[in-house]
């Protein structure tokens, strides 16, 4: 089994370098996962990559724009079914997959591993216990969550699968991932410890957690970490740890520790 890889022209504060499509092939078959955008350069890079291949299927890991779009346009190229968990913002699976299903190119057997958290529908794909991880992992940095609890638990079971290689959306490959996949869990539950500490030093609505858990960080990426703070902020809600007294975690939504009589 080979595994080629096209590194999308969009790099970007969120995109890093770029986002990566990964084509795997065997025996003159293939699996494309993550077409990635629908940016002309791109596209003609994956065609190329593909053109001597017979591809079964184009695997979505989610329907984020610089995952999703150019896989229609390849799909129809190649005349391969589009796979994902289910459709999203301009982006239309031909088939849904499911937690455990799997898709086959040849000896190429990819399964399917639900993996809600960065978002509710994300996917990562194992094949030979080679994990191709979207968004859910990147490698060399860290990712904005959307929930927080299904998002640890979900590290968790990929930790449980015992990887040999993790191949993500962005990002260099990472060849020791349990390492990493623990060095994952540990800075979320760090910023946790952090979020709550800010709450209970007087951090008053959303945004002021985020400025002082990262008042190290370019300022530009703090509305994309008000996510992931709302995401922890939401889980210690849900623990009775703090309270969001209307229910939102916008930037201006009030946040307070959550008072004795709300922790019985």
């Amino acid at each position: 089994m080979k595994v080629h890889h096209i590194l999308a022209p969009n790099p970007g504060l969120f995109t890093g370098l770029g986002t990566n499509t990964w084509v795997i092939e065997s025996d003159g078959e293939a699996l494309v996962v993550d077409p990635g955008p629908d940016i002309a350069a791109h596209v003609t890079a994956t065609v190329e990559t593909i053109a001597d291949l017979d591809v079964q299927a184009l695997l979505v890991s989610h329907s984020h724009p610089d995952h999703a779009p150019a896989a229609a346009i390849l799909g129809e190229a190649v005349a391969a079914p589009v796979y994902g968990f289910g459709p999203g913002p301009g982006f239309t699976p031909d088939l849904i997959l499911g937690d455990g299903d799997t898709v086959r190119a040849g000896r190429i057997v990819a399964v399917a591993i639900h993996a809600p958290g960065h978002t509710p529908d994300s996917l990562c794909f194992m094949i030979d216990r080679k994990i191709f991880t979207g968004d859910h992992v990147l490698g060399g940095s860290t990712v904005v969550v959307e929930h927080m609890g299904d998002y640890l638990e979900s590290l968790q079971r990929i930790i449980d699968l015992k990887p040999k290689t993790i191949y993500p959306g962005h990002g260099r490959i990472v060849r020791k991932p349990e390492e990493w996949l623990h060095h994952y869990i540990e800075h979320r539950l760090n910023r946790e410890r952090s979020i709550l500490a800010a709450v209970e030093d007087g951090a008053l609505t959303v945004g002021g957690v985020v400025e002082r858990v990262y008042a190290d960080i370019d300022p530009g990426l703090h509305f994309a970490a008000s996510q992931s703070v709302g995401a922890h902020l939401r889980k210690l809600a849900s623990e009775a740890l703090v309270a969001l007294p209307y229910g939102s975690d916008d930037w201006d939504a009030p946040v307070r520790p959550a008072l004795a009589s709300e922790t019985e």
